[in-house]
C-alpha cells in the first residue's frame, strides 16, 4: 500500500512539473440516479420479485486537481458522495469516496469532454423507513466509469457527466429470513460546480 501511495504522489508531482497549467480547487453539487435492482426471493417462485429502483437525488462534495499540456488535460477527483434510491415501500442509502481519474480534452473556447475510470469505496449503506436489515456489499472497492462535458470560465466550473460500473456489487439481508438482494452499482447523472484557487 505504501509503495502504491509512494508511486501515485511521484505520477501526479511529475504530471504537474510537466503541466503547462495546474489548477487545484473544490467541487461540489447534486447527482441523480439510482441503484440496480431489488431481488426479493420467493419460495413459491423461483423466479422471485424484482424491483427496480427509482432514481432519487444525492450530493457530492470534494477536491480536484488539473494538469494541462497543449489542450488536453488529467483530472483526478477526490469526493465524498452520497446515492439514494427509492424501492416502493423504502429507501436504500449508499456513502462512497469516488476518486474519478479523467482525461479531457479543450474543444471549443471553455468548453471541454472528459472521460475515465472512477474508483469507488462503500463507507455506508443502509435502508430507510423499514425495519429490514442489510448487510455489507461484496466489494468495498469497485471500478466505474464517467463520462460527460464540462464548462471553465474563470476560476468557476460546470460539469454534467454520466457515471455507471462495470462489475456487479450485490449487498444481501443482513437475515436470512429476510432473503432479499440489492444490485448496489450506481447508475446517475451528476451536475457539478468547481472553483479553482
Amino acid at each position: 500500500m505504501k509503495k502504491l501511495m509512494f508511486i501515485a504522489v511521484f505520477l501526479f508531482s511529475s504530471i504537474g512539473l510537466m503541466a503547462q497549467e495546474a489548477d487545484f480547487g473544490i467541487k461540489g453539487g447534486f447527482n441523480y440516479g439510482a441503484t440496480g435492482d431489488l431481488k426479493m426471493e420467493n419460495a413459491s417462485n423461483d423466479l422471485g420479485n424484482i424491483i427496480e429502483g427509482k432514481e432519487k437525488s444525492g450530493y457530492h462534495i470534494g477536491l480536484f486537481s488539473r494538469f494541462e499540456i497543449v489542450g488536453i488535460f488529467l483530472q483526478p477527483e477526490l469526493m465524498y458522495t452520497r446515492l439514494n434510491t427509492e424501492y416502493e415501500t423504502f429507501n436504500y442509502k449508499i456513502d462512497k469516496i469516488d476518486a474519478p481519474i479523467l482525461l479531457g480534452v479543450n474543444v471549443f473556447g471553455p468548453l471541454n469532454i472528459k472521460a475515465g475510470p472512477s474508483f469507488q469505496y462503500i463507507l455506508n449503506n443502509e435502508l430507510e423507513d423499514t425495519q429490514l436489515k442489510i448487510g455489507d456489499v461484496e466489494k468495498d472497492i469497485t471500478v466505474g466509469y464517467q463520462l460527460g462535458a464540462g464548462l471553465n470560465l474563470g476560476r468557476l466550473g460546470f460539469d454534467v457527466r454520466y457515471e455507471g460500473a462495470f462489475t456487479d456489487n450485490t449487498a444481501f439481508s443482513e437475515e436470512a429470513s429476510d432473503n432479499f438482494s440489492i444490485d448496489s452499482r450506481p447508475s446517475q447523472w451528476i451536475l457539478s460546480l468547481s472553483y479553482a484557487f
